[in-house]
C-alpha cells in the first residue's frame, strides 16, 4: 500500500510501515509541513496514497468525503508518546488487510 504519513505522525513509523512492505512518504520530507489540510490529501491523492494523521480535522466527512481519497487513518490514541504512536501504527499496518481495500472512486474533495 502506497501512504503518506501527516506531520503529527512520527518519521519513525516510516520504518515499521517500510518493513511490512509498503511504500511510504512523509509530509515532512516533501515539504507540505505547514501547509493547509486540504494541500496535504489532494497531494496524497494525486500520489494515490492513504493519509495516516492524528489531525482531527480530517475527521470531517463532508469535507473530506469517502470515495474521494484512497483512505484517512486517523489516529486517536490514550496513551502518549513516540512508543504508543509507533506501536498503534504497526497495529493497524498488521491487523489490517490494506490490499482489499477497494480504489477511490474519482471525486471531488
Amino acid at each position: 500500500m502506497k501512504i503518506k504519513l501527516d506531520e503529527n505522525v512520527r518519521a519513525e513509523a516510516t520504518h515499521v510501515l517500510a518493513a511490512l512492505g509498503h511504500d511510504v512518504d512523509t509530509v515532512a520530507s516533501e515539504g507540505l509541513t505547514g501547509r493547509l489540510d486540504l494541500d496535504v490529501l489532494s497531494e496524497a491523492i494525486r500520489q494515490d496514497r492513504l493519509l495516516i494523521t492524528q489531525d482531527i480535522d480530517f475527521s470531517d466527512a463532508r469535507r473530506y468525503k469517502p470515495g474521494a481519497h484512497r483512505g484517512i487513518i486517523l489516529l486517536r490514541l490514550r496513551s502518549r508518546g513516540r512508543a504508543a504512536l509507533l506501536r498503534r501504527v504497526e497495529q493497524i499496518a498488521t491487523r489490517s488487510d490494506f490490499a482489499s481495500w477497494t480504489p477511490p472512486a474519482h471525486g471531488e474533495l
